[in-house]
């Protein structure tokens, strides 16, 4: 034991044996309460005892009325007064309360002495400290504070319990408010509820604070983790070493300084911030998995303490009960501390308090460095082609890039390219405002004109040479690492999902749809805010962005004549940035080619016109949306595809109502012309397009008798 530890029988330091510290002005104020306490004990018994009219011998000081107690304290005064001077007992406690406190030089910081030195506080402010620690150590203390309260629900220290036992009552009247060093420290708190006030409110010390207190130096807490140990591969950028390290320069004494840091999500934040801090000698600590937020005024308090930076996620300053996002300022902000705040969203960062220093932002991992990455996570393809495609595709942080590693390392063999993929993938999440679309089609089912079909086979050899392109011919500085954009326009049905769908097989890149009633909002600045959301989300990796019915989104700006119209445009103007960035493949399907702005269309690579089939490729849609196990023998497709000018999307629903007229439950499997005629009818009846007689040539009669009898 060290020879500062004062655990003697002679100085005990609490009411449980045995209980010590390391630091002997703790020890010094801790004996200085006990002893008072005990002092003050042996007076409630002499006057409870004389009250009570039983002088020796009885029992530990009743209760009483508390207003009747409350009035005593003038009426005895001078009897307590008396009893500390000639009571034997009670003038043995005096003397030993009379000792002085150890004039040791040097204090480890974080120490109770320490503590008293860089505060600057005087006796009575050690006292009331040592008064708040006391019952954090020592579990026999609460009954004695009860009793000295008069009241058995009361067992933690009060600022009137510091009063009644300090000699100087005054004292503390001139030292304590709610701005006061050791509460703008949390160092304790005062638990004052409604009503009670500040004197009878209770003084809490945190168990994490009083450990540092009395053993400074210790290992680390458990509710505090170590992240300097786990920098990153990369340098961290020169302006957040230099941020750092000018706020620990600039000794601000009496306020928290906040550096707001921003990266991707599962960029390294912390380890980023540890490796900065520890080039200043410093350590950067963050508060530990499953610790509950409301230990952290404790942990910045115990940061501080020994002398560390906290790193801290943006999600720890929540408001559980608030509208979702809302962030509240750190706790304590008095506390001369250098909090790092992590996010993912700079827009988070707002209203973080007024010593928020400039946000830095963590530059993304580049190209090299993901695929630098990868073949360090999967060794066993570290010279396969596969691994650059997948560090073009998705642009992953260090730790995902681990985590995916970690989690194929578990087949216990090299992954192949679609384990590959599927576990890149599997972090992907667009939320409420786009689809996953399970594609269906494949490019051989596409019934396009010859230039449509070269067309999409373009984009699909385009997107299949972006890795190439962009890294190896030196295109990506210059364009951003940008993905490729296409518009497909035509009438309904002319196959432009199909298309999509198509693409995404032989892409093997996931399709998603964009949900224009989720992105598209009323309220001014929402569809930015939500489209800004979605390309987050979207740019982590290649995917297919549907923009179905386009021109919703994308339409001509207008002529600025509220402020709808100014944000309107707005919104067109983020949308056209944000696609010239947009790192995958977005499709913008619409109908209406001539409502989309110009400006817009300039930017896109690829335009497809999809035109209404003519007869050869309406002849192959016919023959192919047949069912398998579908009887088609009686049709005339031929016949079919030359009388109707309708879409494939048309002709599939033509086919599936037919379907669904034949299927009868003594019916063979079979389609008849009479069945297949009605269904055509009942689709120009739907699409109200007018058709005559001649053009269902033998059928006319049918159709006749049918217009007849409606």
């Amino acid at each position: 034991m060290d020879s500062n530890v004062l655990d003697r029988p002679g100085d005990p330091i609490a009411f449980t044996p045995g209980v010590s510290a390391e630091d002997r002005l703790a020890c010094h104020w801790l004996r200085q309460v006990t002893l008072r306490l005990r002092r003050e004990i042996c007076w409630l018994w002499r006057e409870r005892s004389q009250q009570s009219g039983t002088l020796d011998g009885g029992p530990l000081p009743p209760c009483t009325d508390r207003t009747v107690a409350a009035l005593d304290l003038t009426r005895y005064a001078r009897d307590r007064r008396a009893f500390f001077e000639q009571d034997i007992t009670a003038r043995y406690l005096s003397d030993q309360i009379a000792q002085p406190p150890p004039s040791d030089g040097a204090t480890p910081r974080g120490s109770f002495g320490w503590v008293a030195g860089h505060l600057q506080l005087k006796p009575v402010e050690c006292f009331v400290l040592a008064l708040a620690l006391l019952p954090s150590i020592d579990s026999a203390c609460g009954h004695v504070i009860a009793t000295c309260h008069n009241d058995p629900s009361r067992s933690e220290p009060t600022l009137a319990l510091g009063q009644r036992l300090w000699d100087d009552p005054d004292a503390l009247l001139h030292c304590f408010d709610p701005a006061h060093a050791l509460l703008r420290h949390g160092l304790f708190s005062i638990s004052a509820g409604p009503g009670s006030g500040l004197w009878h409110a209770p003084l809490h010390m945190e168990p994490t604070v009083a450990r540092e207190l009395l053993f400074p130096g210790q290992a680390l807490p458990a509710g505090l983790e170590n992240v300097s140990s786990g920098v990153p591969p990369s340098r961290p950028p020169a302006s957040l070493v230099s941020t750092i390290a000018a706020a620990l320069r600039s000794g601000c004494t009496e306020a928290m300084r906040i550096l707001p840091i921003v990266g991707a999500p599962d960029a390294p934040l912390a380890e980023v911030t540890g490796s900065c801090t520890g080039r200043q000698g410093l350590l950067t600590v963050r508060p530990s998995i499953g610790c509950p937020r409301e230990q952290l005024p404790a942990l910045l308090t115990t940061a501080w303490l020994r002398g560390h930076v906290v790193f801290l996620p943006v999600e720890w300053l929540g408001n559980p009960v608030s509208h979702e996002g809302a962030i509240e300022p750190p706790p304590l902000p008095g506390l001369p501390l250098l909090l790092v705040v992590g996010s993912h969203e700079r827009g988070a960062l707002a209203r973080l308090g007024s010593h928020t220093l400039p946000a830095v932002t963590l530059p993304a991992l580049t190209y090299a460095e993901r695929l630098h990455a990868w073949q360090r996570a999967l060794p066993s393809l570290s010279d396969k082609p596969v691994l650059a495609e997948v560090a073009r595709r998705f642009r992953c942080e260090q730790r995902a890039i681990t985590r995916i590693g970690n989690a194929l390392a578990t087949l216990g063999r090299p992954p192949e390219e679609d384990e590959l993929l599927a576990a890149a993938r599997a972090d992907l999440d667009l939320g409420t405002l786009a689809k996953a679309v399970v594609p269906r089609f494949t490019l051989q089912e596409l019934m396009l004109p010859a230039l449509q079909t070269r067309q999409v086979e373009e984009i699909v050899t385009a997107m299949n040479n972006l890795t190439r392109v962009h890294y190896e011919w030196g295109t990506a500085r210059a364009w951003s690492e940008s993905g490729l954009a296409a518009l497909f326009a035509g009438p309904p049905g002319t196959g432009k999902t199909m298309a999509a769908e198509a693409m995404a097989i032989a892409l093997q890149l996931p399709l998603y749809r964009i949900d224009l009633s989720q992105v598209v909002n009323k309220y001014i600045g929402e569809t930015e805010k939500n489209l800004r959301t979605l390309f987050d989300a979207a740019d982590a990796a290649d995917i297919i962005l549907f923009f179905d019915e386009a021109d919703a989104l994308f339409g001509k700006r207008t002529e600025v004549k509220d402020a709808h119209d100014r944000y309107a445009n707005l919104e067109i103007s983020y949308l056209l940035e944000r696609m010239e960035r947009f790192k995958g493949l977005a499709i913008l399907a619409t109908n209406r080619r001539k409502d989309l702005d110009e400006a817009f269309l300039r930017r896109l690579r690829f335009v497809i016109e999809f035109p209404l089939p003519g007869p050869a490729e309406r002849l192959r849609i016919w023959r192919t949306v047949i069912p398998a196990g579908v009887d088609a023998r009686e049709l005339d497709f031929e016949f079919l595809a030359e009388r109707f000018p309708l879409s494939g999307g048309h002709i599939r629903a033509i086919v599936f109502q037919a379907c669904l007229q034949s299927a009868h439950a003594d019916a063979s499997h079979a389609l008849s012309m009479p069945i297949l005629i009605r269904a055509v009818q009942r689709e120009y009846d739907k699409l109200e397009r007018a058709s005559s007689l001649d053009q269902f040539g033998p059928y006319a009669p049918l159709v006749a008798a049918e217009r007849s009898a409606r």
